[in-house]
């Protein structure tokens, strides 16, 4: 007698739904300069880089407990685009969130894009984005 076992697989969960809001125009960023938008109630800092990709991450910076990551300084760290603290200085991967430092703490990162015309920026919320 031959048992046959079969498995079943779960359907992939759907991606949570973007909510897209118009932050500023792409002009008014300042290549290697953060902005502060408030989204949705809550503080994202949106950075332009000299090549011109938008990065957003929370404003709130973990260590210090402030919102003024829209403040710190632009770099990059073995080829990762990065912002340090204005606060305490640990730096964070723009693309991920990652503190570098300490790598168990990351910010909350957030979909960016510019829009179908070009000229203004764009960031996205989840439900799971709230702070």
């Amino acid at each position: 007698m031959t048992m046959t076992t079969q498995t079943m697989t779960a359907a992939p969960a759907a991606p949570p739904e973007v909510r897209w809001t118009d932050v500023c125009g792409y002009a008014d960023l300042l290549p290697e300069r953060g902005a502060c938008a408030m989204v949705d109630g809550v503080q994202v800092a949106v950075f332009r880089a000299f090549d011109g990709r938008l990065y957003a991450v929370s404003n709130l910076d973990p260590f210090s407990g402030a919102h003024v990551m829209s403040r710190g300084i632009l770099g990059t760290r073995a080829g990762a685009p990065t912002v340090a603290s204005p606060m305490y200085k640990q730096v964070f991967d723009l693309r991920t969130g990652v503190c570098l430092d300490e790598p168990d703490v990351a910010l909350p990162t957030f979909p960016i894009r510019r829009s179908a015309a070009g000229d203004r920026v764009e960031v996205g919320l989840t439900d799971g984005h709230r702070e």
